[in-house]
């Protein structure tokens, strides 16, 4: 048997699964189970977990087959349990590293001083860990070692029921947990009459003054953040704590105690401005008061007598009490807002007017022309949905490059307030400015910028030097207008979750500006290759470096591109395309003179980078995304990766490149010119090594990525996704505890 069976209840939570599943199974005390219970979860989630199972015969996953909550998820694991402790673990969490072992030492150390039998539950800290990086440690943590190096009743140390009543910072002796019949109710706050009838009935408590797990503070997607009538739920739960008490005679003494808790409780919810709707406020208070006045069984507190009138009673005291502190922040807020009319003064006015189904905004790369998955999409809507009128957003030196016949307006001008204040539909692969106000019904879609690689959004706020200059909460209050976030394969779905907490819905749809390469045919190539003026019969060698964040600028010289150029041979021809951000320094750098003097191409200008991709035979690279993009042709890649180590450390990646690569590496110059010089960058292994690269992150690229979108979300049709799913939510979109 072993020591502990962890209970993870599982639903939409696949941007944090995998990290709880490691702190468990990655601990240095091993005696454990893990009773994964997947419910119903409409996402990656039981994929997931059935990977999981298959590599780690700790693991034990049970799939329900339908969903039924958090709480009776939990039951559900319950009977699978063989381990003398329970410890139910919700799946956003983690373990803190080592701490399996400490409460398997601390319960080790009561039997030896306490006598021989086990603790019914050993109580714990934990740390608030937030989603921009923050860490706060419980500040009730004293109470842990105040309770003493024994076991105790809660009558003894009533003041630890003052800690968070929550059930994950506990360990539960089974035998304990099966005689008292112990189960979670339906419905939210399902933690309330857990943990107090299991406190109060407890025997023997001990306690651990140490933090062994790290509660997610998420950003969105949890109860807590989450306004709704979910709330009033606490009122039922403290019903059932009340007939707990009510049903066990030696418990009476406790129910003063439980009266001001609930009315805490419920006040504090009550006080919160982003939990109940402002409508519903009434009502919440007038059922807590009868609650309040039902269990009544002695004094009132002071604090709580406001339970004793009426609703208006309580607004007016909540009122006064804010009303020092709204004054000097009115002034502010004037100040703001006179601003703020100034820059949305046609939105504002335009905003009285009905919504245009029949107009698009588009833009891409910060307002550069029509480019990328925002171009992709234009121009199938033009051919699906010609009814709808597309404009786009261009920066004024950009507007001579765009083709004929594109309606277009510039950023800030009176025509982008007009088009921005009554479009339906706005695409972009970058987050719109903060002075667009989305209006209800606009329909919000993010493209992104192709496969993550390296870390993006929230994710790079442990990265200081790679989010220099870069506002990452601001980033995600304007990415919290995103109804759809366009994804090509699980990894990017994935990713997306966690680096933008944000309520969005994933569609998988592929990429839209990748349907160009996986229709490509041989000859597509053949009229950028003549506009370039390379020579017929040659071989392309597509050379596209990425930016680094370690140095100033950005640029570093990898590769000397004259030698490789020479090194390459006749019959070659090397095309360099530097990431737009590295545009100035890398030219300075030659660039610029070796283009001019005939020794390579420099298509840095380039707009549309596909048509490179289609004239090219084999890609060079180091990091960029467009690596991903590339392998739908399936062409051989050589990843050329002398400064990963550096790379990885000051940007962060989701994984190594180098260890699944989509083609053969190289960790030096002379590493690449051999790899050349042989042959072998296109021999049998390449070709393997691409397939998997194309099976993992090709997944749902099959052409009609374009299409699928307009149809989808702009047409209403309903069209079958290249992964049998077209539609997933995020799971920033919901709450972490389900309706039951």
């Amino acid at each position: 048997m072993p020591r502990f069976s962890i209970i993870v209840p599982v639903f939409k939570v696949q941007g944090f699964l995998r990290e709880c599943l490691d702190s468990v199974l990655e601990q240095s005390y091993t005696d454990l189970e893990v009773i994964a219970v997947d419910d119903c979860s409409p996402d990656g989630c039981g994929a997931i977990l059935d990977e999981y199972a298959a590599r780690d015969p700790r693991v034990r996953v049970l799939h329900l087959p339908r969903n039924v909550g958090l709480g009776r998820a939990r039951n559900a694991g319950i009977p699978y349990a063989g381990g003398e402790f329970l410890f139910f673990l919700d799946s956003d969490d983690t373990l803190t590293p080592g701490a399996l072992r400490a409460i398997a030492d601390r319960l080790d150390e009561i039997a030896g001083t306490d006598g021989p039998e086990s603790p019914d539950v050993l109580v714990f800290d934990y740390a608030r860990t937030y989603w921009w990086g923050g860490t706060r440690r419980n500040v009730l943590a004293h109470l842990l070692s105040e309770a003493g190096d024994g076991t105790f009743r809660a009558a003894e140390h009533p003041e630890i029921l003052e800690l968070l009543m929550v059930v994950w910072n506990k360990v539960y002796r089974r035998d304990f947990v099966e005689r008292e019949g112990f189960t979670f109710p339906p419905g939210y706050y399902e933690d309330t009459p857990w943990t107090f009838p299991v406190m109060l009935s407890a025997e023997r408590i001990a306690t651990l003054d140490r933090i062994c797990l790290n509660y997610r503070q998420r950003r969105q997607g949890n109860i807590l953040s989450t306004t709704s009538r979910k709330h009033f739920d606490i009122h039922d739960q403290y019903e059932r704590v009340f007939a707990f008490v009510d049903s066990r005679p030696e418990l009476a003494r406790w129910r003063p105690y439980l009266h001001r808790k609930m009315g805490e409780h419920c006040l504090d919810i009550l006080a919160k401005p982003d939990r109940l709707p402002a409508s519903d406020k009434g009502e919440f208070f007038a059922r807590t008061a009868a609650l309040f006045r039902r269990h009544r069984s002695g004094p009132v507190p002071p604090e709580l007598r406001v339970l004793l009138g009426g609703y208006a009673r309580y607004r007016a005291g909540r009122q006064a009490a804010r009303a020092g502190g709204e004054l000097a922040r009115r002034g502010q807020r004037a100040r703001s807002a006179a601003v703020t009319r100034i820059k949305r003064g046609w939105s504002a006015a335009h905003g009285l007017r009905p919504l245009d189904p029949g107009l698009a905004v588009y833009s891409a790369f910060s307002h550069r022309g029509v480019h990328g998955d925002p171009g992709a999409v234009y121009r199938a809507a033009r051919e699906l949905a010609p009814h709808i009128r597309g404009v786009w957003v261009v920066r004024a030196d950009q507007v001579a490059l765009l083709p004929p016949g594109v309606e277009h307006v510039t950023p800030d001008s009176l025509d982008y307030r007009r088009v921005t204040a009554r479009a339906t539909y706005f695409v972009n692969n970058v987050n719109w400015p903060g002075s667009l106000v989305k209006r209800e019904g606009s329909v919000h879609i993010h493209t992104h910028q192709g496969t993550p690689l390296k870390y993006m959004g929230a994710d790079l706020l442990g990265k200081p030097g790679a989010r220099y200059g870069f506002d990452v909460p601001q980033m995600l209050r304007r990415a919290d207008r995103w109804d759809y976030s366009l994804v090509a394969n699980r990894h990017s779905e994935l990713v997306w979750d966690r680096a933008y907490p944000c309520h969005f819905t994933s569609l998988r749809t592929g990429s839209p500006r990748n349907d160009l390469l996986v229709r490509a045919r041989p000859e597509d190539g053949l009229p950028v290759r003549a506009r370039l003026g390379i020579p017929a019969g040659h071989r392309v060698v597509l050379y596209a470096p990425t930016r680094r964040d370690y140095v100033r600028g950005g640029h570093l010289e990898r590769v000397d591109l004259a030698r490789f150029a020479a090194d390459l041979g006749e019959g070659h021809t090397l095309v360099v395309r530097l990431h737009p951000s590295l545009d100035g320094p890398a030219r300075g750098a030659g660039l610029s003179e070796l283009h001019r003097r005939g020794v390579v191409v420099d298509a840095t200008d380039e707009p549309h980078v596909e048509e490179l991709m289609l004239a090219s035979d084999v890609l060079v690279t180091d990091y960029s995304a467009l690596l991903f993009d590339y392998a739908n042709l399936d062409r051989p890649i050589v990843v050329h990766a002398d400064d990963w180590g550096a790379y990885a450390a000051s940007r962060g990646a989701y994984f190594d490149i180098t260890a699944d690569a989509p083609g053969h590496v190289t960790r030096s110059y002379q590493e690449l010119a051999r790899l050349f010089a042989s042959g072998a960058w296109r021999d049998a292994e390449s070709a393997r090594l691409r397939a998997g690269f194309r099976a993992r992150f090709c997944a749902f690229d099959d052409g009609r990525a374009a299409e699928r979108v307009v149809r989808t979300l702009m047409l209403g049709e309903h069209v079958e996704g290249p992964a049998r799913s077209v539609q997933v939510p995020a799971q920033a979109e919901h709450d972490v505890l389900t309706s039951s």
